[in-house]
C-alpha cells in the first residue's frame, strides 16, 4: 500500500492544483466566444487582448504600483527588521512590533478602509494627496507589503553570525559601513525574496486597491474583476495565459540560476 500511495497522493495533489490552469491555457486559443464551448483553434483573442486598449492600461499601472511598493516595502521592511534584531530594547519597541505584524493579521477590508479615511483626513486637513489615485495605492501596498518584507529579514538576520559584524566594527568600520559591507550582502537573499513577495502581493490585490484608487488608476485585478463580473470573456483567458507564461519563465530563470551558483559554489 505505502508503494503506491505516495506517488497516487501526489499526482492527484498536482492535478488539482495545475489541471484548471491547463484548461484555461487551452481555452486561451478558443475560436469561439463561450470560455466553456470549444470552437476550434485560435490566437483571435490574442489580438483582441492586444487592441484593449483599458487592460494594457491597467496592467502598466499594475506593474508601476507593483514595482514601486515592492521597493518601497523592502526599504522599509528592512529597516524595521534590522531595529528589533540588533537593538534588544528601546522605547517604543513593542509598539514597532505590533505596528509591523499588525498587517499581517488584519483582514484587507479594515486594512483598506482604514487607509481611505486616513487619506481623506489627510487631504482634509493637509492638502495631499490631493484625491485618490496612484500615489495612495502605491502608499497602501507599500503599509501593507512592509511587514512581510519585515518578518523574512527579520529571520534571516536573527539566523546571521553576528561576529562578522563584530569582526568588522573591531577593524574599524562604523555603523552604516558594516550594514552595507557585511549585513547587506549576507541578507541580500532574503531582501530578493521579500522584495519578489511583495511585488507579488501588490499585482495581485484587489480589496486594498479598490478602497484607495480613483478615477484614471484602475489596476489589473480590478478591471479583471469588473469584467468577470458581467461574464468571463476569452480575452481574460488569453491574459491570464500571458501572465502565466512570463511566471514560468521566470520560475526557470531562477532555477537555472540557483542550480548555476550551486555548481560554482560546489
Amino acid at each position: 500500500m505505502r508503494g503506491w500511495f505516495l506517488p497516487l497522493a501526489v499526482a492527484f495533489g498536482f492535478i488539482f492544483l495545475y489541471a484548471p490552469i491547463v484548461s484555461l491555457v487551452v481555452f486561451s486559443f478558443n475560436e469561439s466566444r463561450l470560455v466553456t464551448v470549444w470552437g476550434g483553434f485560435s490566437t483571435r483573442w490574442y489580438g483582441e487582448l492586444l487592441r484593449d486598449r483599458q487592460i494594457l492600461g491597467s496592467a502598466w499601472i499594475s506593474l508601476q504600483v507593483a514595482f514601486a511598493s515592492a521597493t518601497l516595502a523592502t526599504v522599509i521592511g528592512t529597516l524595521g527588521a534590522f531595529v528589533l534584531t540588533r537593538f534588544s530594547s528601546f522605547t517604543g519597541r513593542l509598539l514597532l512590533t505590533g505596528m509591523i505584524t499588525a498587517p499581517l493579521v488584519m483582514p484587507e477590508v479594515i486594512t483598506g478602509l482604514s487607509l481611505l479615511l486616513l487619506f481623506v483626513s489627510m487631504e482634509l486637513t493637509l492638502g495631499w494627496p490631493a484625491g485618490r489615485g496612484l500615489t495612495t495605492i502605491i502608499i497602501a501596498h507599500t503599509t501593507f507589503c512592509a511587514a512581510f518584507v519585515a518578518v523574512i529579514a527579520q529571520s534571516r538576520l536573527r539566523s546571521m553570525d553576528e561576529s562578522l559584524e563584530e569582526a568588522a566594527r573591531d577593524l574599524g568600520a562604523g555603523p552604516v559601513r558594516v550594514f552595507f559591507d557585511v549585513t547587506l550582502p549576507v541578507i541580500a537573499p532574503a531582501l530578493v525574496a521579500g522584495w519578489l513577495l511583495a511585488f507579488t502581493l501588490s499585482l495581485d490585490d484587489l480589496v486594498i486597491a479598490s478602497f484607495v484608487s480613483g478615477p484614471g488608476a484602475s489596476t489589473l485585478p480590478m478591471v479583471i474583476f469588473s469584467k468577470v463580473r458581467l461574464g468571463v470573456s476569452p480575452d481574460i483567458n488569453a491574459l491570464a495565459t500571458i501572465i502565466i507564461g512570463f511566471v514560468l519563465v521566470a520560475v526557470l530563470i531562477a532555477g537555472w540560476l540557483m542550480r548555476r551558483a550551486l555548481r560554482k559554489g560546489g
